[in-house]
């Protein structure tokens, strides 16, 4: 495929961070896989190995999915084979051990004890689930009538560890919609990258199978469920490449039609850079449009929606005041002033509306209006109030009509405005959250599909459900427990599915981490202190952060922070809208 080009994984692995590359899955789908059998031959072992070497080999050959694991099944006696469990691959520290047996030269049977760290596994949607915890698996072998060591009783289930999985997988990210159709929202599955011409026929399958288990409530599908594939997805002659599908749903107006291009082309964008053409039973899907690029389906992705405003500088709470980001000079109107005794605040996505929590009398206030005018206060008793979030509007350049805050550490509400105009607190069911402990910290997605919580210093990510006037958090993931612990200080989202953390950990101050807690990479230490105690990120916006010594910004990973000019006092706070 000369014209298919595929993204290059990237990874960064630090000192006792898992990463998982960007690109990745863990067993074979499409039609060919499907039919994948335990009977193709596969290589024999080499001959003469010792226990030890036979299961590391056994563990190499893991990598390997094609035809039922045949390459690793080949280490394991046939009654052994019959039993294997390869459904869900387990992803391990790349330093794992294996621990030699005890035994006499003359011995028949032996047990190599497999020895590591779990990072997380892939799910029957073929997600990353993070999974911490020790791995000690004993493996049992015995000599064939060859005199061989073959595994006798293999481990209950694949464990690969992060090296093999990283150059045999890859991420690719599907795209489906809120439940508004207003916006496309990302899903990151994985896929096995061997052969590479086979990856847009198993992107194809993924996408028709529907959202992922996590989001499976809060995202649906332009495709009906009875959606098949016609043909084999793959590069057409002219070089464009052909997704051809049937069974897409009766009826279909030309609104759906654009939905459906929408999710395609959105969901192919980081597998190709090819043109992408979408056909039903083999006929073009649209009469006036063959050929797609991702630009082609903004609109229809709702891609305006989530882009802030240029003019849109962000702000800053300092001692009680509402400032901008740009001068640092106070805004207008009392939350500019200190009238409010600002504590925390949030500007809405088009940048029309402000959120601030005040603190009177010992007790926080919620205040939500227009920008630079009064706003009205929630009936919301509280002691603590987290800092507010938005919700995305109905619209692009629409006002944000709901904002989110924990209560108390205790609770989550949702302040949405009414028609008159008044704003009412109501409450968002966190029964899933709330054995976690206290949330001190709610970043809601610009998408509005998932939910970023601080929770006992530990980052979580959580979906919103929503059902008629009822909503929820639902399944909440722990992102890089080991790597962040219990250090982090505020969290931000810097795009709809990659966070920016801070922390009061000195070997990471700063870091990007992916949603599904599958990456984490370190932005530079130089020039910041512990604990950098706010962090604002945004698409095509420098990270700003603000630790004991002041206000500081950078572009990239690599970057040296820079130092701001606008002087900020402890306790200080730094926001986009969002």
């Amino acid at each position: 495929m000369k014209r298919l080009a595929l993204l290059v994984l990237v990874l960064v692995t630090l000192t006792g961070c898992a990463a998982i590359p960007t690109n990745t899955q863990p067993r074979p789908i499409g039609p060919k896989d499907s039919k994948s059998t335990n009977t193709v031959k596969a290589p024999e072992p080499r001959r003469d190995l010792d226990p030890i070497t036979l299961v590391r080999d056994f563990i190499d050959a893991t990598s390997n999915p094609d035809s039922g694991y045949a390459a690793a099944r080949a280490y394991l006696t046939p009654q052994a084979g019959e039993k294997w469990n390869t459904k869900n691959p387990y992803i391990i520290e790349t330093s794992y051990s294996t621990v030699p047996p005890a035994q006499a030269p003359q011995d028949k049977t032996a047990t190599v004890l497999l020895q590591g760290k779990a990072v997380g596994r892939l799910g029957n949607d073929n997600a990353f689930v993070p999974e911490l915890g020790d791995v000690r698996l004993p493996i049992k072998l015995e000599k064939n009538a060859e005199n061989q060591w073959r595994i006798s009783e293999a481990p209950p289930g694949v464990y690969l560890p992060m090296n093999v999985f990283n150059n045999n997988y890859r991420r690719v990210t599907l795209y489906f919609y809120n439940p508004e159709f207003t916006v496309l929202v990302p899903d990151p599955r994985y896929v096995v990258v061997p052969p590479a011409t086979s990856i847009p026929s198993r992107v194809t399958e993924l996408l028709i199978k529907g959202p992922g288990d996590t989001v499976r409530d809060t995202l649906v599908s332009a495709l009906s469920t009875d959606t098949d594939v016609f043909s084999e997805t793959k590069e057409a002659d002219d070089g464009a490449l052909e997704v051809n599908l049937t069974k897409v749903g009766k009826d279909l107006t030309p609104e759906k039609r654009k939905q459906i291009v929408a999710q395609v082309v959105k969901s192919f964008s980081g597998v190709t850079t090819s043109r992408v053409r979408v056909l039903v039973d083999g006929q073009q899907i649209l009469p006036d449009q063959r050929d797609y690029r991702p630009s082609d389906v903004s609109a229809t992705a709702g891609e305006a929606l989530l882009a802030l405003n240029a003019n849109l500088q962000g702000m800053l709470v300092v001692d009680g005041s509402i400032r901008s980001l740009s001068d640092g000079n106070p805004i207008k109107g009392p939350a500019g002033s200190g009238a409010y005794g600002a504590v925390s605040a949030a500007q809405s996505l088009d940048g029309s509306r402000l959120a601030v929590v005040s603190r009177s009398n010992g007790r926080m206030r919620l205040r939500v209006g227009e920008l630079e005018q009064d706003l009205s206060e929630v009936d919301i008793p509280a002691t603590t109030l987290s800092r507010p979030t938005w919700l995305l509007s109905s619209g692009p350049k629409e006002p944000g009509t709901e904002v989110w805050t924990a209560v108390d550490g205790t609770s989550v509400a949702r302040v949405t405005r009414s028609d008159n105009g008044s704003w009412t607190a109501k409450g968002v069911n966190i029964t899933d959250i709330s054995p976690l402990g206290p949330i001190s910290e709610l970043r809601l997605s610009r998408d509005g599909a998932r939910a970023a919580l601080v929770i006992g210093g530990k980052l979580y990510v959580a979906s919103v459900v929503r059902n008629n006037q009822d909503v929820a958090l639902r399944t909440p993931r722990p992102v890089q427990p080991s790597a962040l612990a219990s250090g982090v200080q505020s969290v931000d989202w810097l795009s709809q599915d990659v966070l920016v953390v801070s922390s009061s950990l000195p070997s990471l101050p700063v870091t990007k981490v992916y949603a599904d807690g599958s990456r984490l990479d370190r932005y530079s230490q130089s020039n910041l202190t512990v604990p950098v105690t706010s962090v604002a990120a945004a698409p095509a916006r420098q990270v700003q952060v603000i630790d004991p010594t002041g206000l500081w910004s950078a572009s990239d990973i690599t970057d040296v922070w820079k130092s701001s000019s606008i002087r900020v006092s402890s306790g200080a706070l730094v926001f986009y809208p969002g």
